[in-house]
């Protein structure tokens, strides 16, 4: 296994976490908190131990899917761990679990928080909580890609480890420029969200929040009311860029091209829209009677359904006061999730697409025992491997959610709120029910819940395999034989050289 590798990545993404903290220091400095000081010192030892660990330089920049998926887990895990610092030192989030939760949540784009009175936090933190969202949305190590110069065409396992969906590929001949073309696309929606909301006289500072908040699909909010503040004009905008962060981001990358056949020919965008426009009906045809008109009916369904399917976790109204079938209607969309190769978490729509097909074909093969009928999207074959995969994940994800329902069961509360807090954090959504719903928050919950969903939020964010490989006994025993079968070697070298000497 290339150890030095791993370790210069981490090096490159503490340095990389080192100049995003400026951008709450300066936060900071404008607004003359002193907790943007906090930043700054933070900023200083994350850039110290990436400089350490980036001098220790790798011999070759081969990433093998194994290597790719450790370094993805550490990378995440280091980021989170030195983004928790600043919460800690101003003592606005004294407890350093709560602290590392509230900064997992965001990196991961989870937005479920553990603070009670958001406003009480300095414009420095707030601005740093809806940043990590924005951060999160598109990836760490995509981000790296597009700007580090990472030699060797393996280090498509690092895309491949972080990226959501069944499978990744490169829009372009070289990785660096499909991660370059992404993150343009990222940015130039989130300006475009930022102008909109500006034309809406939404204030900077809230606009600036809101906009990370929804391109990274994180829902940290500035206010306690959550987004139920804002304007009628403000919750639309925020609804369809929620939506359209939620699409495929190679559907936008053949529209810039040109492409627009390929783009509308997405049959996992075409069914994106179609499970929102019928969850929306649903919802007003349950909810009507709660609002005073269809308008405000309309508006607040399409904000959460867009929110939820999402995994946004954004909210303009309580849906825990909802009733049962729209409260239904909403669980099952935490669980579909957004596209494949957006900012949304979940299982993702075109894995439920695969699953659904596979049981049309097994039923098929019931019933004419000698068919060969294959699975098939956009109108071509989707390959064995891929199918195997995506039925192996959703069996892997079951018993993962399975797992933390029970560790989560332990402390005692009522069977909603330990169900939608582990699906909240596992699809990376944010509010549950129950003690955990919208108009609550993740704080009350025991140490070991906690830990339970910090584990849930970047096992849902990183697909899985990565925390998984992470936890894996065999992956540091091969490490510590690698380290030792290296000193052996080295040791005999020195002996060859001293012998030579004399």
């Amino acid at each position: 296994m290339n150890r030095k590798i791993i370790l210069y990545t981490l090096g490159i993404v503490c340095r990389a976490e080192a100049g995003l903290m400026l951008l709450p220091a300066i936060c900071g400095l404008i607004y003359g908190e002193s907790e943007g000081l906090s930043y700054i010192f933070v900023a200083a030892i994350s850039f110290l131990i990436g400089a350490v660990l980036q001098s220790l330089k790798p011999d070759n920049h081969l990433f093998y899917l194994k290597e790719g998926c450790l370094a993805v887990a550490l990378a995440w895990i280091v980021m989170s761990c030195i983004g928790a610092l600043p919460f800690v030192i101003t003592e606005e989030i004294p407890n350093y679990l709560n602290a590392l939760f509230e900064t997992v949540s965001g990196f991961t784009t989870t937005g479920a928080s553990i603070l009670s009175d958001v406003e009480a936090l300095s414009h420095a933190s707030l601005l740093w909580r809806s940043f990590t969202h924005w951060v999160g949305g598109m990836g760490v190590l995509v981000f790296v890609l597009a700007i580090v110069p990472l030699s060797g065409g393996s280090n498509i396992n690092l895309m491949k480890a972080e990226s959501p969906g069944p499978s990744v590929g490169k829009l372009m001949p070289h990785l660096k420029q499909t991660a370059m073309a992404l993150y343009a696309i990222y940015i130039l929606m989130t300006i475009l969200e930022f102008i909109i909301l500006a034309f809406g006289k939404m204030p900077v500072f809230d606009n600036l929040c809101i906009t990370f908040g929804t391109a990274g699909t994180g829902g940290f909010s500035i206010r306690n009311s959550g987004c139920a503040d804002y304007t009628v004009f403000q919750q639309w905008v925020i609804t369809i860029f929620m939506i359209l962060f939620g699409v495929n981001f190679n559907a936008y990358y053949f529209l810039l091209a040109g492409d627009v056949k390929k783009a509308f020919a997405n049959e996992e965008v075409r069914t994106y829209f179609s499970i929102i426009a019928g969850a929306i009906a649903i919802i007003c045809l349950n909810t009507y009677r709660l609002y005073d008109t269809f308008a405000d009916t309309l508006r607040n369904a399409a904000f959460q359904v867009g929110s939820i399917i999402t995994t946004t976790g954004y909210a303009t109204t309580d849906f825990a006061l909802w009733p049962s079938l729209s409260q239904s209607v909403l669980v099952v969309l935490m669980f579909i999730g957004a596209c494949a190769g957006s900012t949304g978490g979940g299982i993702k729509v075109s894995r439920i697409i695969i699953v659904f097909k596979s049981f049309l074909r097994e039923v098929d093969s019931y019933i004419h025992p000698k068919s060969m009928k294959q699975i098939k999207m956009d109108g071509e074959p989707v390959d064995t491997d891929t199918v195997r995969a995506t039925n192996v994940y959703i069996s892997t994800f079951i018993l993962i959610f399975t797992i933390s329902v029970f560790l989560v069961s332990i402390e005692g509360r009522d069977f909603a709120t330990n169900f939608t807090a582990v699906t909240a954090c596992i699809n990376n959504i944010g509010p549950g029910l129950g003690d955990v719903g919208p108009m609550s928050n993740f704080g009350s919950l025991s140490g070991l819940t906690k830990f339970v969903l910090i584990v849930d939020m970047l096992a849902g964010r990183l697909e899985l395999y990565p925390i998984i490989i992470f936890f894996d006994p065999v992956i540091w025993t091969d490490l510590a034989q690698d380290a030792a079968a290296k000193r052996r070697r080295k040791a005999i070298r020195a002996k060859r050289a001293a012998r030579k000497g004399k």
